[in-house]
């Protein structure tokens, strides 16, 4: 039997990707993609680009509405076909309003749930959740938790941890891989990336003091966990034909993360050249990222610093367990810096420029 994919989010870079990584290890599949009509466009020449058209199917619809916002007769085709379902579809900015967040990352998840319920044909379902629905928890933090009490230092975690509770209440149910990545990279071969956030709001930060002696933001002491996008993807898809991984939570994370000073210094020593020489608190900085006229400037969202004073530690026992003699491993940092940071450098102005278009 042919395999029919199913997913939500493309064409994000993630969904773009995982596509690319299915259409090599599963060529005879075909791929239904629910796409948010904004979006119809620009995914029908990346989909061309891709594989050809009579392959994949885009199906414009909505995951804030029930049913997906399909007619009858595409959701009765889909019930009756679609084999794996990957749902990416979710608002990422660290710096969302509470009623978006919510709208599309929980009553999103909560309709795709619905709409998985119904296919008699389903073999797995695949969520694309957060290491970070871990909140402000310190300490080693197991895939095998997740309502520990914590709290959320944005409306990004608070609304991915509710999604996620609503897909662990069905997962007795379903067949289903819950996959909690690290702080997305881009590819560590190429450096590919689709936007330039997260560790990326480092280099734009030192690119603006490139002239001048470069600090360390804070002590730095917390670990940071970097993975690169086709650890992500090449893992997500082992998994998801892994009879094991049925019912299973992983943390795609990097077994030996950096510290966020060792990662900083790293990132400026590869980008600049140069070492940091002093220390600025990390007090002072964020109330500089409070200046919406400063924070515009550098482009750099002040939640971000959050991300390099995290006092957890992500254990991932359970996914190196899983992927051991697959072949795929979480590089180390320093092994792929350099290509992330050429591809920024080639690519950075092009950046600039849709920022300042949008």
């Amino acid at each position: 039997m042919n395999r029919t994919y199913f997913i939500t989010g493309f064409p994000g870079f993630i969904s773009s990707k995982l596509i690319q990584k299915l259409l090599v290890e599963d060529p005879n599949a075909h791929f239904e993609l629910l796409i948010y009509k904004d979006q119809y466009y620009k995914a029908t020449i990346e989909m061309d680009k891709l594989v050809q058209g009579s392959r994949y199917t885009l199906i414009k619809g909505d995951i804030t509405l029930p049913d997906l916002g399909v007619d009858e007769e595409t959701k009765n085709r889909l019930y009756n076909k679609v084999t794996h379902v990957f749902h990416l579809a979710a608002i990422y900015d660290l710096a969302v309003s509470e009623d978006l967040a919510y709208k599309v990352n929980v009553t999103g998840t909560e309709h795709v749930l619905q709409f998985v319920r119904q296919i008699s044909s389903l073999e797995r379902f695949v969520y694309f959740s957060t290491a970070f629905v871990s909140g402000d928890r310190a300490g080693e933090i197991l895939e095998t938790e997740l309502d520990c009490g914590q709290s959320f230092k944005n409306h990004y975690e608070a609304t991915k941890y509710e999604a996620e509770l609503r897909v662990q209440r069905y997962i007795s149910e379903l067949p289903t891989t819950i996959i909690r990545p690290g702080i997305v990279m881009g590819d560590s071969k190429t450096g590919e990336t689709a936007k330039f956030d997260g560790p990326y709001f480092v280099m734009r930060f030192l690119d603006k003091f490139a002239r001048i002696p470069i600090p360390y933001i804070g002590k730095g002491a917390a670990l940071i966990n970097l993975v690169p996008i086709d650890f992500v993807v090449n893992a997500t898809v082992f998994l998801a034909n892994d009879q094991r991984a049925s019912g299973s939570v992983y943390h795609l994370t990097d077994p030996n993360p950096l510290t966020a000073r060792e990662a900083y210094r790293l990132i400026c020593e590869t980008l600049l050249g140069k070492k940091p020489s002093y220390t600025l608190p990390t007090s002072i900085v964020y109330k500089t990222l409070s200046v919406p006229s400063f924070r515009k400037w550098v482009q750099v969202e002040r939640e971000t610093l959050d991300y390099f004073q995290l006092k957890a530690a992500y254990n991932c026992d359970q996914a190196c367990e899983h992927l051991r003699g697959s072949g795929i491993e979480c590089p180390n940092l320093a092994d792929y810096l350099q290509q992330e940071v050429t591809y920024y450098k080639e690519h950075r102005h092009e950046h600039e420029k849709l920022i300042q278009v949008n």
